[in-house]
């Protein structure tokens, strides 16, 4: 792949970052989609847990992407409107239905009460998928950073041989610069003071580590990382690409040389297209 030069951004903000619409990617306008702001799939210390839904209002395919809102596993809110016509402008574009997942927050939580938030809402979402009108069967999932691991959570914990129908399922995972096993991370005083979500009891972190749940039923998973990462290294995702291997799991390593932990418009701009492509190659009948 071409030598893409980019500037190093914290993890916290890579969702602020990716509100940009990617290069050569026109916005959408509000009355190009319908949104459902606000469902409400769960709740924790009396506070809500909520998705926004996403729907094109042309071209629909009927295929539903979970968006992990999530960067150091800090779930932020953005105005629907903004969300839909910026950052998930190019798979609202394509016809994809997107869930905007948040999820309990850190410092307050940590990452298993987090990765359990997310869990719960695949759980929402396939149960009423009918009422979005998308394949429960044919759902995919995407993050970056944190969200990138929630995503791999999702992808190799949800999906297991002799599951009964109504249990639901991934079918495909766009994980960019995620962290595939948080023991290395447990072993940095400097990441754990950064990322406080972190501070959470080690005999649980096989739990939370989506490289030590990969089996041969996870789902077709297209990993995205910068050479130069320097938070998360490109090790993460080459060691769980190298599980997937083993496990005859479908899967795919893109990577963005010259990028740190975060990417400049026109590095975006080809992770937004092979995002469609994978979503496309690995949702479709």
């Amino acid at each position: 792949m071409q030598r893409l030069i980019s500037h190093c951004v914290p993890a916290v903000a890579l969702l602020a970052m990716s509100l940009t619409t990617p290069a050569n990617c026109r916005q959408l306008r509000a009355a190009s989609f319908d949104v459902r702001p606000d469902v409400v799939y769960g709740h924790k210390d009396g506070m809500a847990l909520t998705y926004d839904v996403f729907t094109p209002k042309e071209n629909a395919k009927g295929l539903g992407l979970l968006f992990m809102v999530s960067g150091g596993w800090v779930s932020t809110w953005v105005p629907p409107q903004q969300l839909g016509s910026t950052m998930l402008a190019p798979l609202l574009q394509q016809g994809y239905t997107v869930f905007a997942v948040r999820h309990g927050s850190s410092p307050k939580y940590v990452v298993p009460e987090v990765a359990n938030d997310v869990k719960q809402a695949l759980k929402h979402i396939h149960k009423n998928a009918d009422d979005y009108s998308v394949d429960k069967s044919r759902l995919g999932v995407f993050g970056f950073s944190a969200g990138g691991h929630l995503s791999l959570i999702l992808g190799t914990q949800s999906n297991h041989v002799g599951h009964a129908e109504q249990q639901p399922r991934v079918a495909a995972v766009v994980a960019v610069c995620p962290p595939t096993d948080l023991e290395l991370a447990l072993d940095s005083e400097d990441l754990v003071r950064r990322f406080p979500a972190l501070k959470f009891k080690r005999d649980l972190v096989g739990d939370v580590s989506p490289l030590r749940h990969v089996t041969s039923d996870d789902a077709a998973t297209l990993l995205i990382h910068g050479d130069q990462d320097d938070l998360v290294p490109i090790s993460q995702s080459q060691d769980i690409a190298a599980a997937l291997e083993k496990n005859q799991v479908k899967h795919e390593l893109m990577t963005i040389e010259g990028a740190g932990h975060g990417f400049d418009p026109e590095s975006r701009k080809l992770i937004f297209q092979g995002m469609v492509q994978w979503f496309d190659q690995h949702l479709h009948p």
